[in-house]
C-alpha cells in the first residue's frame, strides 16, 4: 500500500469512510466502577475522531468478561447511555465508531469484577500471569471450565452486548477473538483441552467463535460486525504450537468466517507473511 492510497475512500460493511486510517484498540481502564463510560471517555474518543472509524477499547459483554479494574461494559441501560454520549461526539467530528466487544475468559481475577467469582474459559487451566488488582499485582487464578450450557449463555450475552451497542449509535461492533482473550483460548491447544464438540480438533476448537459471529451476525447484520485475531501471538500464557499448526487453524477459522461477509477482518500480525498472504485471499 503506498502513501496515496492510504488517502483513498473506502466501503466497510454499510459505512463508506472518508479515508483507511483507524485507531486501533487500546484498553484505557477509564470508566466508572460500574463500568459505564463517563465524560473522559466522550472527549478522548471526540479528540481522535478525525480518524475515519474509531474502534474502541475492549468493553465487557457481561460481568464475567470482566478482566481489569474500570473497564467498560455494554450490558445494562445505564451503560447504553455512557456510550451514547461517546458515539455522538465521534459522529459529531464526522468519524464512524465499533464497539470492540472483549470477553476476556481467564485473563481476570475476583477482585477486578463486581460478582467477585472465579473466572470462566473453556478449560480449568490457569493462564499463570500476573494481572494488576485494586490491592497490587496478583497471579490469575484457575478458572471454571465453561460448560456447553454456559457456552450458549455467554453467546446470548454478546447478542445483547452486540444489540445494545447499536442502541447507544455505534455503526457496529468488533469481536475480540486475539491477545489471549476468552476466543483465542477456545482456539489455543494449550489453553483449551476439553473433549466435548468444543475441543480438540481445529474443527471443534473454532466453533465457539464461529458460531458466535454467526449469531452477532444474525441479531445486527453482518455488514455491521467486524472480527479481530491474533495468529500465534504469545499473550495471556497462550501456545498454539508449530507454526503449521497456526497456519491451519487460522485458514479453517477464516474460511468458515468468510461465509459471513463480515464488514472486515482485523488482525494482530506477528510476522507469517505466508499466512498473511493466504488469510487475504481466503
Amino acid at each position: 500500500m503506498t502513501l496515496s492510497s492510504l488517502w483513498q475512500p473506502l466501503t466497510l460493511g454499510r459505512l463508506a469512510l472518508s479515508h483507511r486510517l483507524a485507531l486501533a484498540p487500546m484498553t484505557r481502564s477509564r470508566s466508572n466502577p460500574d463500568g459505564t463510560p463517563g465524560d473522559l471517555a466522550a472527549e478522548y474518543y471526540g479528540q481522535r475522531s478525525s480518524l475515519g472509524l474509531i474502534i474502541t477499547e475492549g468493553t465487557q459483554p457481561s460481568a464475567d468478561g470482566q478482566g481489569y479494574a474500570n473497564t467498560p461494559g455494554i450490558y445494562t441501560p445505564e451503560h447504553v447511555e455512557g456510550w451514547r454520549s461517546v458515539t455522538e461526539a465521534v459522529h459529531a467530528r464526522g468519524a464512524a465508531v465499533f464497539i470492540q466487544l472483549m470477553h476476556v475468559g481467564r485473563m481476570s481475577h475476583p477482585d477486578n469484577t463486581p460478582h467477585h467469582r472465579q473466572p470462566v474459559a473453556p478449560s480449568a487451566i490457569s493462564a499463570d500471569q500476573d494481572i494488576f488488582t485494586p490491592t497490587g499485582p496478583q497471579k490469575t487464578p484457575t478458572p471454571r471450565e465453561l460448560t456447553t450450557e454456559d457456552i450458549q449463555t455467554t453467546v446470548a450475552d454478546f447478542r445483547l452486548a452486540a444489540a445494545s451497542a447499536i442502541a447507544a449509535g455505534a455503526d457496529g461492533v468488533e469481536i475480540h477473538g486475539a491477545n489471549g482473550y476468552l476466543l483465542h483460548q477456545f482456539l489455543s491447544p494449550s489453553a483449551n483441552h476439553r473433549t466435548d464438540a468444543y475441543g480438540g480438533s481445529i474443527g471443534n476448537r473454532s466453533r465457539f467463535v464461529i458460531e458466535l459471529a454467526h449469531a452477532l451476525a444474525d441479531e445486527i447484520g453482518a455488514d455491521r460486525v467486524g472480527i479481530r485475531l491474533s495468529p500465534a501471538m504469545p499473550l495471556g500464557g497462550i501456545n498454539e504450537g508449530d507454526t503449521e499448526s497456526v497456519r491451519a487453524q487460522y485458514r479453517h477459522v477464516v474460511g468458515k468466517l468468510a461465509t459471513l461477509n463480515l464488514a472486515y477482518l482485523h488482525l494482530h500480525h506477528v510476522g507469517d507473511d505466508e499466512l498473511l498472504r493466504s488469510l487475504r485471499d481466503i
